[in-house]
């Protein structure tokens, strides 16, 4: 049985809990057998409370220790624990394997997904991003991953970096675009629900097609007529600032 103790109280953090008590063979082949917390409260309605500790020295003796906590976080955490020569993971997109202190063996377990508190995610969708430094505990890792994700994925620091911009480029930065274009419905008394369909065949074509492939609109067909209308219409200069970056970047990439 390997034994998994989840370090952290977070969006990752409560997820992975849920995916670990959730999971078919959990307490058979994988049992995450402790949680820390600094706060109980934050933590108790995923795991019983005989397996959350607030304290440092009470964490039990485990073959994988996950650190789900922020970026900036990782670091205090990781020089807090209180033993030596254990695997130790964190679960960040941007912060390399070596950002680890040398106490410990090293290692990434990344689901690369954006989560929300409270909002269930069918974990085994998730791609989970595994990085090491040998083959033994990458071995462990996939183990791991596996009793919870079918999607599993050996991904360096390096890759990883690339992923994590590339992901803020295809959820954050998009689902800031959502924020703008329901602004301008806004402004001028339209229902923002009546694009979601249109969202949602976008997400769906590039599941099919690459997206240059699945790109459409003016700045696509070089329909100078219709952006320079679009950019008359738009008085927020902020709005109108991001609409022409990305009508440049779209016909840039079209030559």
């Amino acid at each position: 049985m390997v034994k998994v103790v989840i370090i952290g109280s977070g969006n990752v953090a409560q997820h992975l809990i849920a995916a670990f008590q959730n999971a078919p063979n959990s307490g058979t082949e994988i049992k995450l057998v402790q949680v820390y917390s600094r706060q109980i409260a934050t933590v108790s309605h995923l795991v019983e409370l005989a397996k959350i500790t607030t304290e440092w020295d009470a964490l039990m003796e485990a073959d994988l220790y996950i650190i789900a906590v922020s970026d900036d976080a990782i670091s205090l955490v990781d020089a807090a624990l209180p033993f030596k020569n254990r695997l130790v993971v964190h679960t960040s997109g941007s912060v390399p394997l070596n950002a680890l202190n040398d106490e410990n063996r090293k290692g990434v377990f990344y689901p690369l997904q954006t989560f929300t508190k409270n909002k269930a995610v069918d974990f085994r969708t998730i791609p989970i991003c595994l990085e090491s430094e040998n083959a033994t505990d990458f071995q462990l890792l996939n183990k791991v991953a596996k009793s919870i994700s079918d999607s599993i994925f050996a991904i360096n620091s390096q890759q990883r970096k690339a992923l994590h911009v590339a992901a803020v480029f295809v959820n954050n930065f998009t689902n800031h675009l959502y924020q703008i274009g329901e602004e301008i419905c806004q402004d001028h008394q339209v229902p923002f629900d009546i694009l979601k369909p249109l969202i949602t065949e976008t997400a769906n074509k590039i599941m099919v097609l690459s997206p240059q492939d699945a790109q459409t609109g003016p700045a696509k067909r070089a329909d100078a007529v219709t952006i320079e209308a679009h950019e008359a219409f738009l008085s927020n200069e902020n709005h109108l600032n991001i609409y022409k970056i990305l009508t440049q970047s779209i016909q840039h990439n079209g030559k």
